[in-house]
């Protein structure tokens, strides 16, 4: 394969950041008027700036450049052919199928996975349909007015992160809960606030057998029979998402209420698929198909357009040019809008678990850097704690800036302070504060020549920033799935630069099977097994402290 450091590119990309690393944003649009109207894009309700970026045309030049030699366009091809790109599992990576509203065969295996798609989303409407209009009712005839889905990772960050942003779509009477940390204080708190006659719960596993998320599904299952009594009324509260069929029917689940997905739908790609049951029953089966026509929008821009107008392409090189050339090791999103707050999150799951790798597709060790840190919070919030860091600090943190251009409240005066934050944040980052603007802000303030002197390197921004505004018409389930799938495939792009897969994740599994170990020691079930020093004294502190009441210890 190609290796990202063989690529002649990749050597032309260094000798331009030597020649270019000292070069100031403000300059450059001082000498170039066109270039916000040359560094922007348009894709259905989204538009991206992305003029506030270190960037010149010949540094777009290589980056398209090295984007072809690795091979990027043909990549593009083999996922929407159904080629199994996820090399080590032996899978396509397939997300994009679940939201192909043209309906064009989608193959796998010599298969047409269209038809199994349209089946389960049709069955799913259905279920929604149900419970929405009042028809389903729990086992005392009471309509439903809780849902708590009960899931981990992919199976929660998704359907949370959707259910929270378009809360004003959502259907009035159902509430939402999500219960996904096995620390049984989440759970606890859920239950406290519903009643068993009026909730659902949907038990979100692929395997039914997670350990996280089965624990906290047989909890709720014993508090349910406390109340209701007979395991019958189990079919009419409980729904899973998941592909045993064993596991499901012999929790008391009915299977008709079982929906299923694929191996070639990876975790935290999959809130298009039946994960996410919860968003359709809260948003309707309509604003959910919107979603999938706003995620298959930017899907058709993401594989026709020409790189250079190729908003996920453009921006994952642009990324690709900080991490590699700049030693930017982090990324910050910022949405300006208080319902997206779960969006940094969703975010950091998707990008750091896809691409968080140190080996190639072929097993070699990288030779560069991958995948940056995701963090973030609302952009207002974000200015009041880490925006210092942002401005002042020694770090280069590309950052995304997200916002609506509808007002989304009625509430006068807000939505224009909300937005003058977000442009003048981005223009802050780029065009700092020299001393002399400093001194001269300093000295009209009255202050004597030798107080305004010293505060002149304190006052002094040295801007040069980066960041991307991404804009939205307005916050809508459209929109909301163009804007996840933008990012789903900038990842995507920036893997294939990196030459890794970013549709595996081996690295959650050795905690996880180290874990099974250490609870039976926990428990007493075992002897402490052999471990470090460290771990052992651990494991014998809390045995000691929880001995008389630990059954077996």
């Amino acid at each position: 394969m190609k290796h990202l450091q063989d690529l002649p590119s990749w050597r032309e990309l260094w000798k331009h950041f030597d020649a270019t690393k000292g070069l100031h944003m403000r300059e450059m649009f001082e000498q170039d008027p066109e270039r916000a109207q040359r560094y922007w894009l348009e894709v259905g309700g989204i538009t991206l700036d992305y003029s506030k970026n270190r960037i010149t045309d010949e540094t777009l030049e290589l980056l398209f450049k090295l984007a072809r030699e690795a091979g990027l366009p043909e990549r593009i091809k083999q996922m929407f052919h159904g080629e199994k790109i996820n090399e080590t599992e032996n899978r396509a990576a397939l997300h994009i199928a679940l939201r192909n509203r043209t309906n064009s065969p989608i193959e796998v295996d010599g298969e047409d996975v269209m038809p199994k798609v349209n089946h389960v989303l049709h069955r799913m409407g259905e279920f929604a349909h149900e419970v929405r209009s009042g028809e389903w009712l729990g086992y005392t005839n009471q309509v439903i007015t809780d849902v708590v889905n009960i899931g981990i990772g992919g199976s929660d960050l998704g359907p949370l992160m959707m259910c929270t942003a378009l809360k004003p779509f959502g259907h009035p009477r159902l509430r939402m809960h999500f219960v996904s940390n096995v620390d049984g204080s989440q759970l606890r708190d859920v239950l406290e606030k519903v009643h068993p006659e009026t909730t659902l719960f949907i038990i979100a596993s692929k395997t039914f057998t997670t350990q996280e998320t089965l624990t906290n599904a047989l909890t709720a299952r014993e508090w349910f029979l406390k109340h209701a009594g007979e395991e019958a009324a189990i079919a009419k509260h409980f729904a899973a998402v998941s592909t045993n069929i064993k596991a499901v029917s012999e929790f008391g689940i009915d299977t008709a209420n079982m929906f299923e997905f694929w191996d070639w739908v990876g975790g935290r790609y999959s809130l298009w698929s039946a994960i996410g049951l919860p968003i359709m029953l809260f948003l309707g089966e309509e604003n959910f198909i919107e979603m999938l026509n706003g995620a298959h929008l930017m899907d058709q821009h993401f594989a026709n357009a020409p790189l250079e107008q190729n908003m996920p392409v453009l921006l994952a090189l642009i990324g690709i040019w900080y991490i590699n050339y700049y030693g930017g090791g982090s990324h910050v999103i910022a949405p300006y809008d208080q319902h997206l707050h779960r969006l940094p999150k969703f975010i950091q799951q998707l990008d750091m678990e896809s691409n968080g790798k140190q080996v190639t597709l072929d097993g070699q060790p990288v030779a560069h850097e991958t995948a940056p840190i995701i963090w973030g919070e609302t952009g207002i919030n974000g200015q009041h704690a880490f925006f210092q860091l942002l401005h002042q600090g020694t770090h280069i943190t590309p950052i995304d800036l997200i916002a609506s251009l509808e007002k989304r409240s009625n509430l006068p005066g807000h939505h224009e302070i909300l937005l003058a934050n977000v442009f003048a944040q981005a223009e802050a980052f780029m065009r700092g504060k020299t001393p002399e603007e400093a001194r001269a802000e300093l000295t009209a303030q009255g202050l004597a020549a030798e107080e305004a002197e010293a505060l002149v390197p304190h006052k002094t921004f040295s801007g040069n920033r980066p960041s991307n505004i991404i804009l939205m018409t307005k916050i809508n389930p459209r929109n909301m799935g163009s804007l996840i799938a933008l990012y789903e495939h900038k990842t995507f792009v920036q893997g294939v630069v990196w030459g890794i897969n970013s549709f595996d994740q081996w690295g959650v599994e050795l905690g996880k099977q180290l874990a099974k170990t250490i609870l039976n020691e926990l428990t007493g079930k075992t002897a402490v097994q052999p471990h470090d020093s460290s771990t052992e004294r651990l494991i014998r502190l809390y045995r000691n402290t929880n001995c008389s009441k630990t059954e077996g210890c």
